[in-house]
């Protein structure tokens, strides 16, 4: 039997370098606002456009998760808090849970359904339970993006449809996402969900990585017309985290294929990692535009709509960082109920609203002493079967 024949060590490299080539490649193939960075040491490992600024879309909800993990920690919530689904809640547009009014879920299901199906409701309810109001709870947004530092973004509501004044940058959103990794690190199991199970209907995740990465492990999409196909994902290979922040692609497919090949790119400058830049330390250029990108015209016409439709299948992707997944999506199941504390959740009643909402509990009846004591003589003791009497006898 002949010996199997081994590459030689210079071989391996020179595969090594056809690949990192390849991904870099591809990573560049796009010109759209992009970057890697490791969670760890926050150095980072590619980085165009990571300035320009932007419409999050859904990843918006990152935030949101964020402001919940803080009032987690700060004792003011667990994770079997009551969210309510309010009119306000009910009313926002797919997607969504689209449970009736006055539905209650705990903490911890809502957060499932907000990072892994992208409920809109889900994101105004958690709003409305820790602020009262999406007005509100957009300041505490606000706050939180300018203590971390995220000096391009303004929040106006908890889930990401278009509004004016919402935007953020690659940079901050990378600055977002690698806090909630090494600050909330028990939290990560949200963000690798791969599909919900709600009753009897089953949602996947609209994260294309989960399943078809090596190491994939996160975290958020997000998608409007004027925004884009975004992706944040996440990726933890022989110890190391990277993140990687893409932007303003045509699909669900092509931001997964070039998220794919930007932590490729970056699992391959690994060995380079202390000669490369803090993501503190960056600075947007002096030239940059302060104006908002705008893609409707490009990615909601019918042409980029038929190209989508025409590329629909996910049983083959343009690049071979991603594979196809061959198994079915592992699914996690959430449920309504479940919940203990008060709802801050605003509640119009007669013009007026009306902060705290307690969840309703169920009574035990209690019988009046009366109806008690015929019951005891009767021998219908609660949870006891009546012994049979012997009846006297009648007589003639």
């Amino acid at each position: 039997m002949r010996p199997a024949i081994r590459p030689a060590p210079l071989h391996l490299a020179v595969i090594a370098l056809f690949m990192l080539v390849a991904h870099a490649a591809a990573a560049a193939s796009s010109t759209m606002p992009s970057i890697v960075v490791d969670v760890e040491s926050g150095r980072v490992l590619h980085a165009q456009r990571e300035f320009d600024r932007w419409q999050p879309a859904s990843l918006t909800k990152l935030m949101t998760a964020y402001v919940a993990f803080r009032e987690i920690e700060s004792g003011a919530l667990t994770l079997k808090s009551p969210v309510r689904i309010s009119s306000n809640a009910a009313r926002k547009p797919p997607s969504h849970m689209a449970y009736p009014v006055g539905t209650i879920v705990n903490l911890d299901n809502a957060l499932k359904m907000l990072l892994a199906k992208s409920a809109n409701d889900i994101a105004v309810a958690i709003a409305e339970s820790v602020s009262g109001s999406e007005a509100e709870f957009a300041k505490r947004m606000n706050a939180e993006a300018a203590r971390l530092g995220m000096n391009d973004s303004h929040f106006v509501n908890p889930h990401g449809l278009h509004a004016d004044g919402q935007v953020s940058s690659a940079h901050d959103l990378a600055v977002l996402a690698r806090a909630i990794r090494r600050e909330f690190p028990q939290y990560d199991r949200y963000f690798s969900i791969e599909a919900l199970q709600a009753g009897e209907r089953t949602y996947s995740s609209y994260n294309l990585l989960l399943g078809r990465f090596p190491g994939a492990d996160g975290m958020k999409t997000g998608y409007i017309c004027e925004s884009g196909f975004n992706l944040v994902g996440s990726a933890t290979r022989d110890g190391h985290t990277l993140i990687a922040v893409v932007l303003g692609e045509m699909s669900s497919k092509s931001r997964a294929e070039r998220a794919a090949d930007l932590l490729e790119l970056g699992f391959s400058r690994l060995p380079m990692l202390d000669s490369l830049p803090l993501l503190a330390s960056l600075a947007p250029p002096a030239d940059r535009t302060t104006e908002v990108a705008d893609l409707r015209a490009t990615v909601c016409s019918q042409e980029a709509n038929d190209a989508r439709w025409a590329d629909r299948s996910l049983d083959h992707f343009a690049t071979d960082a991603l594979t196809p997944m061959t198994r079915a999506p592992v699914p996690v199941a959430v449920f309504t109920g479940g919940a203990e504390g008060i709802s801050k959740s605003a509640v119009l009643f007669a013009g007026q609203y009306f902060d705290s909402l307690p969840v309703p509990a169920v009574r035990p009846m209690r019988l009046s002493d009366e109806v008690a004591e015929r019951r005891e003589q009767a021998g219908l003791v609660e949870g006891m079967i009546p012994v049979p009497q012997s009846r006297p006898d009648g007589g003639a």
